[in-house]
């Protein structure tokens, strides 16, 4: 509208005051930034508006005083309903006016004694986020935040900031009070937004005639400023069990992002987690934050994937805390005809169009296997759970992870195997030199009197090779005395097994799900060009990934460190299982050369310690060790008994060389120094004497 008239701009304004005294929240807001649109642009008539103001801060001011008489309790019910207006109000009054200003004070602008109507109001305010009531203090919080709009030095200080970590950080604080504090940060970015959208304009029209050198806007980069005192708090906020609290997070997290005010390398992780929220609309919006910053920074989010997806863990420990079943990894089919989709598939998509990061993630997701770590045992479900269901779409995306799989098993299953053993016979003896040597070598002290000027006598006395049997290492009752006191480490060692395992189940699953045969696990290389596994793969219709075990032992929970004489020996037992389905892996090398004898349609043996594992698939095993996968029998026995060839220098010893209980320590005896010129001269003769014959090679003899 051009040029109102007077009459119909005071009309406005009196209909304006009469709405705030009289109606609701969503009203009064509405009418004092239309007030306030009017009298700051055109009438000008601030007297009409700090009357207004004077009525509602005069209340504030009142009930103050009646509370500091008795700190204590709580004012009357009925004096709440119009404090609770009062604090939202002249919250918005300050929001859209500027009291302290020459122009809005009038007459009492040239007075030394006022008092400045931005710290008394701010003091009152902070007063009452100290009452006990919820309401008054979340009215009390509304108005501050409408405050530092307009007074964004506020959010800098001392007070507000401890206000506003404290509710963002505190697990026990009120959703409603949380939330507050997030919409308060969320209005503020957006109203910072249009001031600056508004400079912006009004700079386009005055740029030919300022001078860039004179230009000094302080507020231009207070946004920032603000955002990086209060990011830490507002992203650690998002793993929470409100899906309220996740929201208003996410729309901060955006207005941030979309304004450019930090980098966003330090919000990925959390990107990456919001996108296994069970809200869609979560879900949707950060997937798109994904996918920008992507495109602008590629590498970005491969990066800070592995952190992401801890995360992500985090979140759904929270989230599935009321479900009897461990934390799982994937989402359930949203209708008969999908299948489980992994929660951080959308993740994988990102990285998988660089084979470099789609490798690097899959890694890293193994890693986490690894013993060294100690990743807990429900984490390592969560994260077999969505390298199950990633959705891959060429070859080499799935025989990749069972490739590295059969290396991670190759080399950290013998490697638990040995720190068991060693932990449970690795007692120290002392020799006569005072060096220490394990009882595990098989050399114990004699007590037979020594003759002592003899020093070999002496020698063997000290050190006397004592054989042990080969199968003590698989005789539970063996084992049992040779137990130490203290029972955890090999308890940590054997949930790590645990994670072998987990990955067994894993390689099965996958091979099934995409129908590798065992030909073409044998055959994959990694290093094989791209073009050599880009067909494309997709699913078959099994059963869902569902490793009994690992699911029993984590509805046990964790293990007490002192252990009775039955959980001790089912420790043990646990032991010699892992040992015989590592042992029968390895037994994979011999196999294999039987397999060109082997009559057609024959199927290898399974070890019990393989059936038992792999009867995790659907739980179901023949007598003849034949797995049923669905309504069909699968041989799966063949895929766990693979031989990791790369990797057998590299590995501890296992299989029959774990086997040899003692190294004796024998005196070295000299040998007589061999006649090499004679056999070397009896091998030219035989040579000689081969040559003779018709079959020789003429060239060879000359």
């Amino acid at each position: 509208m051009e040029h109102p008239s007077e009459t119909f701009l005071a009309q406005l304004e009196e209909n304006m005051i009469r709405l705030i005294l009289r109606h609701g929240m969503t009203v009064i807001q509405s009418c004092v930034s239309c007030l306030g649109a009017v009298v700051n642009n055109v009438t000008r008539n601030y007297k009409l508006v700090r009357d207004c103001f004077e009525k509602y801060f005069v209340v504030i001011q009142k009930r103050r005083a009646e509370h500091e008489q008795d700190p204590g309790s709580l004012l009357p019910v009925q004096h709440h309903a119009i404090l609770k207006r009062s604090l939202f109000t002249v919250g918005l009054f300050c929001r859209y006016f500027d009291f302290d200003s020459p122009e809005a004070l009038g007459d009492d602008a040239d007075n030394p004694t006022r008092i400045a109507v931005k710290e008394k109001l701010f003091e009152d305010l902070l007063y009452f986020m100290r009452y006990k009531n919820e309401d008054v203090r979340h009215m009390a919080l509304t108005g501050l935040g409408s405050m530092c709009i307009r007074h964004y030095d506020l959010m800098l200080g001392r007070e507000v900031k401890e206000i506003y970590n404290t509710l963002l950080t505190d697990e026990k604080c009120s959703i409603t009070l949380k939330c507050q504090v997030l919409k308060n940060i969320q209005t503020y970015l957006q109203e910072e937004e249009i001031r600056m959208i508004k400079q912006d304009s009004e700079w386009s029209k005055l740029s030919k005639k300022e001078d860039l050198k004179e230009m000094g806007d302080i507020t231009s980069g207070m946004a920032s400023t603000v955002i990086q005192l209060y990011l830490k708090q507002i992203l650690e906020s998002y793993i929470h069990a409100s899906t309220q609290v996740r929201t208003c997070v996410l729309l901060v997290i955006q207005l941030i992002l979309s304004q450019g005010l930090v980098h966003p390398v330090q919000i990925v992780p959390y990107l990456i987690c919001m996108s296994t929220d069970t809200e869609q609309a979560v879900r949707t919006k950060s997937d798109q934050q994904l996918q920008e910053i992507e495109k602008k920074y590629p590498g970005f989010i491969q990066m800070k994937a592995i952190a992401g997806v801890k995360m992500s863990f985090k979140l759904q420990k929270i989230i599935q805390v009321g479900d009897s079943e461990p934390v799982r990894g994937f989402r359930p089919p949203a209708t008969a005809s999908d299948g489980p989709c992994a929660l951080n598939g959308y993740l994988y998509t990102v990285v998988r169009g660089s084979r470099q990061h789609r490798r690097a993630f899959i890694l890293s997701l193994l890693k986490q296997f690894d013993e060294q770590l100690k990743t807990p045992l429900t984490e390592l479900l969560y994260l077999a759970d969505n390298l199950a269901y990633f959705p891959y779409q060429n070859q080499d995306e799935p025989l990749f992870v069972i490739h590295h799989i059969d290396v991670f098993i190759s080399v950290t299953g013998s490697n638990l195997l040995q720190s068991f053993r060693e932990m449970t016979i690795g007692r120290k003896t002392e020799n006569t030199d005072g060096n220490e040597q394990s009882t595990s070598e098989g050399l114990v002290p004699e007590n037979k009197p020594v003759d002592t000027s003899d020093p070999l006598a002496l020698e063997m006395a000290v050190k006397v090779p004592v054989i042990v049997d080969e199968d003590d290492d698989d005789d539970i009752e063996t084992i049992l005395e040779r137990l130490p006191g203290d029972i955890t480490p090999l308890q940590e060692c054997m949930t790590a097994s645990q994670g072998c395992l987990l990955l067994l189940v894993l390689k099965q699953h996958v091979k099934d799900m995409y129908g590798f045969t065992d030909s073409k696990v044998h055959r994959y290389s990694p290093a094989e060009a791209a073009k050599v596994y880009e067909k494309s793969v997709g699913r078959k219709s099994v059963g869902v990934f569902k490793p009994k075990v690992t699911l029993e032992i984590l509805k046990q929970g964790e293990p007490s460190s002192i252990l009775a004489d039955k959980e001790k020996r089912h420790l043990v037992q646990q032991y010699l299982e892992f040992k015989e389905l590592m042992l029968s892996i390895d037994r994979a090398d011999d196999e294999d050369d039987d397999d060109a004898h082997r009559p057609a349609g024959s199927t290898p043996g399974r070890s019990p310690g393989q059936a038992k594992v792999f009867a995790d698939v659907d739980g179901r095993v023949e007598s003849d060790g034949t797995t049923i996968v669905g309504n069909s029998p699968v041989d799966i026995s063949r895929s766990t008994d693979t031989p990791i060839k790369t990797m057998q220098s590299k590995r501890k010893p296992s299989g029959e060389a774990m086997r040899s209980k003692v190294r004796v320590r024998t005196p070295k005896i000299k040998e007589k120094p061999k006649k090499k010129a004679k056999k070397k001269r009896r091998r030219i003769i035989d040579s000689d004497e081969d040559s003779s014959g018709g079959g020789s090679d003429p060239d060879f003899t000359a």
